[in-house]
């Protein structure tokens, strides 16, 4: 039997996977949904949301493309290592899994393998994509890209290249990018593509009454059936002072938490058993006094 039904839930409420059903939507994560959505909806182009790692960036994007998805008029495509060494490369990749046909938009050629095809010819293709389904199918092409730091220069160009595909009020491509910190250094130095964001947030780390509504909404989640308290506000003190308020390293003190009630045969978690496993972590080297305090 899992532990985690042993302690009376149906599901795992503290796995690291990045379930949109367990996202809980923090202030700065409701924020970034709902102004992501609108200017989707509106066809603005280009959104931009930062974050530290462990700040939520991959299941959040996972949550949009739920949202989207469960809508009849989105085209939605999800890049989630940006790792393309040349032009041609991120072209065809977007050509591939947009399902673009090739001898469609550009006559005289066949289905074949990519480099086949020109950079100009992925591009055409491309376009023609866009203008197709934005314009005369009435639907919202999205291209979402987690871990956007990874995108090399060339990659930065072909995206700044498609986001000029426009009509007089419309965009054609609507792109939204999660990335680490270091993305806003890149995009700073492309001047031309800084312009075009229209949406640009930073997501920050929990606070202390965020930290404590996450670990209550993820146990509700996870259809926890007892009337007790699972952790006990001390514990969820440490927890936030341990983990800084950042999302991932809360769940996975919380999974360990409750590994531990099993071990021990207890039913709620303290300051103790937390306690236990910061010491247990700077035993071992994880974890540095200077953490704690």
């Amino acid at each position: 039997m899992s532990y985690y039904r042993i302690l009376g839930f149906e599901k795992e409420p503290f796995s690291t996977s990045p379930d949109p059903e367990f996202l809980y939507l923090a202030q700065g994560h409701q924020a970034t949904m709902t102004n992501v959505l609108i200017e989707l909806r509106l066809r603005r182009g280009l959104s931009v949301v930062l974050g530290d790692i462990g700040t939520g960036k991959t299941t959040l994007s996972r949550k949009l493309i739920q949202s989207l998805r469960e809508r009849g008029d989105f085209i939605v495509h999800y890049v989630l290592d940006p790792c393309f060494e040349t032009e041609h490369e991120f072209l065809y990749s977007l050509v591939r899994n947009f399902g673009i046909n090739m001898e469609q938009y550009n006559p005289g050629f066949s289905q074949g393998s990519g480099s086949r095809y020109s950079v100009m010819d992925l591009k055409e293709a491309v376009e023609k994509f866009l203008y197709e389904k934005t314009i005369i199918a009435n639907k919202t092409v999205v291209l979402i890209i987690d871990e956007a730091q990874k995108l090399t220069e060339a990659s930065m160009e072909i995206l700044r290249v498609i986001l000029n595909y426009e009509t007089n009020d419309t965009k054609l491509l609507q792109l939204v990018l999660f990335g680490q910190l270091e993305l806003h250094s890149k995009i700073i130095k492309i001047p031309n593509f800084m312009d075009r964001i229209s949406f640009k947030y930073t997501l920050n780390p929990l606070s202390l009454e965020e930290t404590r509504e996450m670990i209550h909404f993820r146990i509700k989640q996870a259809d926890y059936c007892s009337q007790s308290v699972l952790f006990q506000d001390d514990a969820v003190e440490m927890i936030h002072e341990i983990s800084q308020g950042y999302p991932r390293k809360i769940t996975m003190l919380c999974h360990r938490a409750l590994k531990q009630l099993v071990m021990k045969r207890k039913w709620s978690v303290d300051e103790e058993v937390v306690g236990e496993i910061v010491s247990e972590d700077m035993r071992a080297g994880w974890l540095n006094q200077q953490t704690h305090h």
